[in-house]
């Protein structure tokens, strides 16, 4: 995905089932190492592959605050520049080594208006790679309300 359309989804137009379109990030090395060093994460298993070794690891690996990031990314790419994150719940599983491509799916599964009146969209999210699911969770996202059909 990409910020081409600038125009964000309304909570109207959304309705539960809606698939995103997948979005596949090639897990690079520089990218693991990169985000690591950028999210201030400097365990040496997030960039030094010996190290990683040395504690059970076959090669470096992402760090949460990384997926976090492109879950967020994701979502906000999708609804657009308007979206506001709410939640983002995630839990990790199998790891994201270099070499490998993870492919980000989501689906709605919910459409509430909180009790102050803000629309709501939640949307469950997998991020698989070759060895299985690597992030899985839900993500709550602001949208803005447009015309009711």
């Amino acid at each position: 995905m990409t910020t081409e359309n600038l125009v964000s989804r309304t909570h109207a137009e959304v309705s539960v089932g809606d698939e995103l379109p997948p979005l596949a990030i090639a897990l690079t090395r520089t990218l693991i190492v990169a985000t690591a060093l950028a999210t201030r994460d400097f365990q040496d298993v997030h960039h030094d592959p010996r190290l990683a070794a040395d504690k059970g690891s076959p090669d470096i690996f992402m760090n949460i605050l990384t997926s976090n990031g492109l879950v967020g990314r994701y979502i906000t790419d999708w609804a657009g520049p308007e979206a506001e994150l709410r939640k983002v719940a995630i839990r990790l599983g199998a790891p994201n080594y270099p070499g490998d491509t993870m492919t980000l799916t989501g689906t709605v599964t919910a459409k509430t208006t909180a009790e102050d009146g803000t629309p709501l969209v939640e949307i469950a999210v997998v991020g698989a790679n070759k060895l299985g699911n690597h992030v899985t969770g839900t993500v709550t996202v602001k949208l803005p309300e447009g015309a009711e059909a």
